[in-house]
């Protein structure tokens, strides 16, 4: 059976980390590598997952916050998985996916999978499954059609924290960002190993920013520069 890291960065996350945690562990058809790394939270996500200890391979708590990209690079020189997940420690991502993510890779029919929250679901219900105002649908919208013009992909969801790799390819990634960019950042990376990406349709709940939502309009700003700055990187 395959071993399957899978890699959870946290901040102040102590409302959903126990819930995640546990939909995580109940995955019984696959063998799990748990990481899960702290950015520094200042309510009790650390209380929390020291419950989970016997189920994680590896506990990091940063000593600053970081951000998400961070944490990711963090975990990376830990992983042994021959397949790597990213997996929020909210609810809006659902463990229950994780066969149709990993699968492809496993079967050696890619080596990096995505998982879209907007492939196969009709626009009526975008709004639904997004949580959110029509206008940050469409800049996501935006945001993945300036990546698949940059990095030649033709991606529907190039944001999704659902991002998925062979364990090969993920460690020899070289990543530097250390917040949300971390996103397009890792699609420019991929892009230009001339790695084409594979998409699957998976199950969404978006959260609103009342509910703990953390990425802001700055963070899309930060998006296009990071877009660019990577694709000239040497």
């Amino acid at each position: 059976m395959n071993l399957i890291t899978i890699i959870v960065p946290c901040y102040n996350e102590e409302r959903t980390l126990s819930k995640i945690l546990d939909k995580i562990i109940q995955q019984k058809k696959i063998k799990k590598q748990i990481i899960l790394v702290d950015d520094f939270s200042s309510d009790n996500s650390i209380k929390v997952a020291k419950n989970y200890l016997k189920y994680l391979d590896k506990f990091i708590k940063h000593k600053t916050n970081q951000g998400k990209g961070a944490c990711i690079k963090s975990a990376q020189k830990f992983v042994k998985g021959e397949v790597v997940i990213i997996q929020d420690a909210d609810l809006e991502y659902n463990p229950n996916d994780y066969n149709k993510l990993i699968s492809p890779i496993i079967n050696k029919k890619s080596r990096v999978v995505y998982g879209s929250r907007v492939l196969g679901k009709k626009k009526k219900k975008l709004k639904k499954t997004f949580n959110s105002p029509y206008v940050r649908i469409f800049g996501n919208y935006i945001l993945t059609q300036i990546s698949n013009f940059i990095n030649n992909q033709h991606l529907t969801d190039a944001h999704t924290c659902y991002k998925v790799f062979s364990g090969v390819v993920f460690k020899k990634l070289k990543l530097l960002e250390n917040d949300f960019a971390f996103c397009p950042e890792v699609t420019s990376l991929i892009s230009k190993q001339k790695i084409k990406i594979l998409e699957v349709p998976i199950d969404y709940k978006g959260r609103s920013i009342i509910e703990g939502k953390k990425i802001k309009f700055l963070d899309a700003l930060r998006a296009l520069y990071v877009l660019v700055k990577t694709n000239l990187r040497g």
